[in-house]
């Protein structure tokens, strides 16, 4: 069995970007965190220590974003997906981070960066 645990439309002011400006200044990002896990065990025991503590993962993710500095949001990605998947039960983590302020000389919402981990 397999449930999905969805963390949505997260938004943080962080310091990552290749260019100076973007690691001095900052932005804001957008980030969603999908979980895949079998829960059948939450389900019948109703108690917190059976499932993923959203909360605490929410946590996690804040920490990275506000207090890491990443040129790379594939590497902020990668790195977020990882502590997921080392601190709690899930078994596969996708991760999308939006830019909206990026360097393209055109009309464009965002840039998004979907990283997807498997234990």
């Amino acid at each position: 069995m397999s449930n999905k645990i969805l963390l949505q439309n997260m938004m943080f002011y962080g310091f990552h970007g290749v260019y100076e400006y973007e690691r001095e200044q900052g932005q804001r990002f957008y980030v969603d965190v999908e979980m895949h896990a079998d829960l059948s065990l939450a389900g019948s025991t109703d108690n917190l220590l059976d499932t993923i503590d959203y909360t605490a993962v929410y946590s996690q993710i804040k920490q990275v974003m506000e207090n890491h500095r990443f040129q790379l949001i594939e590497a902020l990605g990668a790195h977020i997906a990882e502590n997921i998947l080392k601190t709690t039960i899930a078994t596969e983590v996708v991760i999308r981070i939006r830019k909206p302020a990026v360097a393209i000389p055109g009309p464009l919402d965002y840039v998004q960066v979907e990283t997807q981990r498997r234990k």
